[in-house]
């Protein structure tokens, strides 16, 4: 059975809305716990199958926050762990707006985690949302696209 982690940061609900949206596509591998970065002072990464991270993107990056609960993670767990990160920002350019979810994938990428797919971006119609029409949907169609991945990695793995 997997067991799925979803840590998020939120300043309006916007990401809120899509870590529950991908938590809850998830609930169908296996078990899920969806944990807000501002209670997961140092999250336990101890029997996690896969760890999805995201946040909002602010200052064209991370918000302190998730800049924070990134820098505490066990560098040790994060290795070979399979990882994705998603941000919420406006429908502009990633070089003009910045990306969290870029941030939050280097980070991983550097800590030698396993990024199953690239950072992926959902939009919001300003900064305090709401979130654009679908994209909650989205949400769940990544999940798919992930859990692809993830069967490969898996697989890749097992016959090593």
């Amino acid at each position: 059975m997997m067991n799925t982690l979803v840590i998020y940061d939120s300043e309006y609900g916007n990401t809120q809305q899509i870590a529950q949206a991908i938590a809850e596509a998830f609930k169908e591998h296996g078990s899920v716990q969806l944990i807000a970065a501002t209670e997961a002072s140092m999250p336990s990464l101890q029997g996690v199958d896969l760890l999805v991270i995201g946040g909002p993107t602010q200052a064209h990056g991370l918000s302190p926050t998730l800049h924070t609960l990134l820098d505490k993670l066990p560098d040790q767990l994060l290795h070979g762990l399979p990882v994705a990160s998603f941000d919420t920002r406006f429908r502009m350019a990633a070089v003009i707006s910045g990306s969290a979810g870029r941030a939050i994938a280097h980070k991983l990428e550097r800590e030698k985690a396993k990024l199953l797919v690239p950072a992926k971006s959902f939009f919001v119609t300003s900064r305090e949302g709401p979130l654009e029409e679908g994209e909650l949907e989205n949400a769940a169609r990544w999940v798919k696209t992930i859990m692809e991945r993830y069967q490969v990695y898996r697989h890749q793995h097992a016959t090593t």
